[in-house]
């Protein structure tokens, strides 16, 4: 007889629940934006919908698919390649907001980027599986470090170093839980850490927003305006917030509130208590995430847990840690909140990846 598998419910639950507020807050924090720009105050509103329904279906599709499948050498291999291509290709596209990040296919957008954090869980819980008794041998360390940086650089190359860090971020805690020693952790962090700083310098813009970051009031109209602007709205919203719609920040006062910096709209609406239970539900998926991966019936599956839980909460702690200024300000979306197609695609299919794991565990 064929085992009953039992579908996370909690972490299920907690995924719907903030997709859904998340598509609330898109609309709340974008409807007068996408009247002014677009002639219609649901224009984000739809498209957000949309690719939520698409992040349904193959959610629900991956958590009933066995995830033992991913782990041919075709499944792998091709996405890393697909990936790949498209990095590289996105490379040769125009422009957006200094970065090379999006292909445009007329009033849709997709963002390699995000693929390739589900492309690196995907490769390391497959390579790490079979070097599972020597994950501290440098001959495995060395094809895991070629695929790392290959995803990392394109991706910087590209412009966008907030994901770049979450790769390496990601990589960093699944090579953890394999067993890497710490003395190579350290020496990662050795290496990351200087390349991290030197891409940091060498582009004036990021520049700026370290210097904005330590003192945003040193100019307050320019470098320092979003940080200050997402500060007014999370100090405004005090307790219990402004109310749904009640936000005045989001009215051209703060930039990008429907994407990077809906938390502070979040805050602003919903006050301390609000904000407070979307940290909740981020600390939710750590804790299922991190059972999983306890739990799970075999290598391959705890590095899928790993990887995927660390993609998502890790990235949500950056960005509420840029809302509250507690960290730099990155072009870094919330996970299964912020207004963005190929976001919220990954997040929801890395939570039915998560689940697929936790069904066929223990």
């Amino acid at each position: 007889m064929a085992k009953q598998l039992k579908t996370d419910r909690i972490l299920f639950g907690t995924v719907i629940l903030m997709v859904f507020f998340g598509v609330v807050m898109v609309f709340s924090a974008s409807a007068v934006i996408a009247e002014r720009s677009h002639g219609a105050s649901y224009h984000f509103l739809i498209r957000q919908v949309a690719w939520a329904v698409a992040g349904l279906t193959g959610m629900i599709w991956l958590m009933h698919r066995d995830y033992q499948r991913f782990r041919h050498p075709a499944v792998v291999f091709g996405m890393v390649g697909v990936v790949v291509v498209a990095l590289i290709g996105v490379l040769a596209v125009d422009r957006t907001a200094q970065t090379h990040r999006f292909f445009r296919l007329g009033p849709l957008s997709l963002q390699p980027s995000e693929f390739a954090k589900l492309a690196l869980i995907l490769f390391l819980a497959y390579f790490l599986e079979r070097r599972s008794r020597s994950v501290n041998d440098p001959r495995t360390l060395a094809p895991a470090g070629v695929v790392l940086l290959a995803l990392a650089g394109l991706v910087l190359a590209g412009g966008d170093l907030g994901t770049a860090v979450t790769l390496v971020i990601i990589a960093g805690v699944v090579l953890w839980v394999a067993g890497l020693d710490w003395r190579y952790l350290a020496a990662g962090a050795g290496v990351a850490l200087p390349l991290a700083a030197i891409a940091v310098w060498l582009v004036p813009y990021r520049m700026q927003r370290i210097l904005a970051f330590l003192d945003p009031w040193q100019d307050p109209q320019g470098k320092g305006f979003q940080v200050i602007q997402s500060m007014i709205a999370v100090g405004t919203g005090g307790l219990t917030g402004a109310g749904l719609m009640g936000s005045k920040q989001k009215l051209y006062y703060l930039p990008a509130p429907h994407t990077d910096f809906i938390y502070a709209v979040i805050s602003e609406e919903w006050g301390l208590i609000g904000a407070a239970l979307l940290l909740a539900g981020f600390c939710v998926i750590l804790w299922r995430g991190a059972r999983t991966a306890l739990v799970a019936s075999d290598h391959f599956g705890v590095y899928l847990a790993a990887g995927v839980t660390a993609m998502l909460v890790c990235q949500a702690f950056i960005n509420m840690s840029v809302v509250l200024d507690m960290a730099p300000t990155k072009g870094m979306p919330l996970p299964l909140i912020s207004y963005g197609g190929s976001s919220l695609i990954c997040a929801m299919w890395g939570a039915g990846v998560l689940m697929s794991v936790s069904q066929r565990s223990g």
